[in-house]
């Protein structure tokens, strides 16, 4: 079953850029990114640049609204995301605990729907 592991963090929470803390950070991203590899359970993933990059849409009464950044107020902002192919949800949640964003974040577990079925 696919699962995609969704990343929340607060950046004021997170390690700051250029600092000790932060490489020990990303070292983690990238062992857990080749452990997922390495166990042959990766589909994809793939870090999201800042939320002032976003843009936001929505279509109200037949017509197309754009709002700059996230929609959602919250001071976490999804950073992030790996899909994997797992048997079940307690493996989702195996790998889900050891994602750098659970030290400072979130990890959202969410199956992924299959339009697919059997592979038809």
């Amino acid at each position: 079953m696919n699962y995609m592991l969704l990343l929340y963090g607060d950046p004021a929470k997170e390690p700051a850029y250029g600092t000790p803390d932060f490489d020990v950070m990303m070292k983690g991203y990238f062992d857990f990114s080749a452990l997922l590899k390495a166990d042959g359970v990766l589909k994809g993933g793939e870090g999201l640049q800042g939320i002032e990059t976003a843009t936001s849409l929505r279509v109200r009464g037949g017509k197309v609204e754009t709002m700059d950044g996230p929609f959602a107020e919250t001071r976490e902002h999804l950073g992030g995301y790996y899909v994997i192919d797992v048997p079940d949800l307690d493996a989702a949640l195996r790998y889900a605990a050891q994602v750098p964003a659970a030290l400072y974040g979130t990890v959202e577990v969410r199956p992924l729907m299959d339009y697919n079925p059997a592979g038809n």
